[in-house]
């Protein structure tokens, strides 16, 4: 019997939750990472699986910030170090540490590529930031708002749609 009530107030739960998901509004939300102590934000629906940094195989004759590809649940990867690729820091030669992640992107934006990045921050929401004042200084067409949180970090929105068709982004070979 207490199965019972437990399951009908479980239902009722979720009955309450699914009507209240359907009435607000839906609202901006992003992965956060950090490279190279930057705070950076990826639009949730624009970023893809998230993978540990193994078995990168390098590629000759690539710009620096190409790490090289991965297989990556059976698809092959081109690996971006985007620390190096926003001249955050220098690129890296040999292998990722171990706690660095691959942050693919979403099959959608129909380019088999992954990004290494430093740490995972977690999920940033637009209610929980306040955007940043735009300083007017030229920035790249994927280089979207800032946004400061609770704490002071500013984090920097990163259109990955507009990244995957940036010709820079796009021109591997050094």
């Amino acid at each position: 019997m207490a199965n019972k009530e437990a399951l009908r107030e479980l239902q009722n739960r979720l009955a309450e939750r699914m009507k209240a998901v359907r009435t607000e509004k839906p609202g901006l939300s992003w992965l956060a990472v950090d490279c190279a102590g930057q705070g950076l934000l990826f639009p949730l629906q624009q970023a893809g699986e998230i993978f540990e940094s193994q078995g990168l195989l390098p590629v000759p004759h690539a710009r620096p910030w190409l790490m090289g590809v991965a297989n990556l649940r059976g698809g092959l990867y081109t690996v971006v170090d985007l620390g190096a690729f926003l001249g955050l820091r220098a690129a890296r030669q040999g292998a990722a540490p171990d706690h660095q992640r691959l942050v693919a992107f979403n099959a959608a934006l129909g380019l088999n590529c992954a990004m290494l990045v430093d740490r995972l921050e977690g999920l940033r929401h637009a209610v929980d930031l306040q955007r940043e004042p735009d300083d007017g200084g030229a920035r790249p067409a994927f280089a979207g708002s800032r946004w400061k949180d609770a704490t002071g970090r500013v984090w920097q929105e990163i259109a990955l749609a507009e990244l995957a068709s940036n010709g820079m982004f796009l021109e591997i070979a050094g």
